[in-house]
């Protein structure tokens, strides 16, 4: 190795407990961080296909992420270079007309704007948990899957009409119980 090559430090091999707690904050995290590689590249499979190698990276640099510090601070910036580099190696972008400096600071105001919707998302979990079976199958097709409202109508033999009415009220349900569960005092 040239001597005016600065030597890399080892990587330590993660703890099992390190290796737990990675596990933890990525799961805990991945809706969050995908609706944010989603608000930069639009295209779901591709949001997912960068996250997955965001993901990855973050594995591998999980060591140099500092415990007791925000988690998603520092996996929207490793998901943000990885946005940026899919974007460079497929020459897809809707932010090429932003400069780096803007792009930056709309990845951070967009890492904010994941963290202060984390306790909404966590309370939105619980309470999808707490659905019908019926009404849970639903709100997955429509709105995890993507299912159009007129081929889930089509497919359980009702107007679509009624398949809005039902969204509707679940929706009001939802509101209503992750209202309550923000409101209630921390345990």
């Amino acid at each position: 190795m040239p001597d005016d090559v600065p030597a890399q430090p080892p990587r330590t091999a993660l703890t099992s407990e390190r290796q737990e707690e990675f596990v933890r904050l990525l799961n805990g995290s991945h809706a969050l961080l995908l609706r944010y590689v989603m608000s930069l590249l639009a295209n779901r499979h591709d949001a997912e296909d960068v996250l997955q190698r965001a993901s990855v990276v973050m594995w591998k640099r999980f060591d140099t992420f500092e415990p007791g510090t925000d988690f998603v601070a520092w996996a929207t910036t490793v998901a943000f270079y990885e946005v940026r580099n899919f974007q460079r190696v497929t020459g897809r972008s809707r932010l090429e007309f932003f400069d780096e400096k803007l792009l930056q600071t709309l990845a951070a105001e967009g890492a904010q704007h994941a963290r202060q919707w984390a306790p909404r998302m966590v309370a939105l979990e619980a309470c999808v948990e707490k659905l019908d079976p019926s009404q849970r199958v639903l709100v997955e097709l429509i709105y995890t899957k993507g299912v159009d409202v007129g081929e889930v109508a089509r497919q359980q033999g009702r107007a679509p009409q009624t398949i809005y009415n039902k969204l509707n009220l679940i929706r009001r349900t939802l509101a209503l119980c992750v209202q309550r569960r923000i409101a209630e005092p921390a345990t």
